[in-house]
């Protein structure tokens, strides 16, 4: 699978980045067909400590998933993004399973 990370307005560290993949290739685990993922890493000019935006889209055969997460970090975030879309792509799997 391929990974792009796009942050606007900052620049991320190579930690944030590889910490990022190593989260979103586990996802392969529960859907092999994963063709890309795309990964907005945005910082709200707030007053809230939640000011970091994490947002995925997961291309897959068919379909896009789109997971938008606020956190206090980037990897919270991260974390927050991957188990919802291991949620959705337990449950494409089983429709998938119920129609063939």
């Amino acid at each position: 699978m391929k990974v792009n990370v796009q942050t606007p307005n900052f620049v991320a560290d190579g930690k944030l980045i590889n910490f990022i993949e190593k989260k979103l290739s586990k996802l392969e685990q529960f859907y092999d067909r994963i063709i890309y993922a795309d990964v907005f890493l945005k910082v709200q000019k707030t007053s809230d400590k939640e000011n970091k935006n994490v947002e995925i889209l997961l291309s897959i055969p068919g379909d896009d998933l789109i997971v938008k997460k606020e956190a206090k970090s980037f990897e919270e975030g991260t974390d927050e993004c991957v188990h919802a879309l291991q949620r959705q792509l337990k449950k494409r799997k089983q429709k998938q399973r119920a129609f063939s």
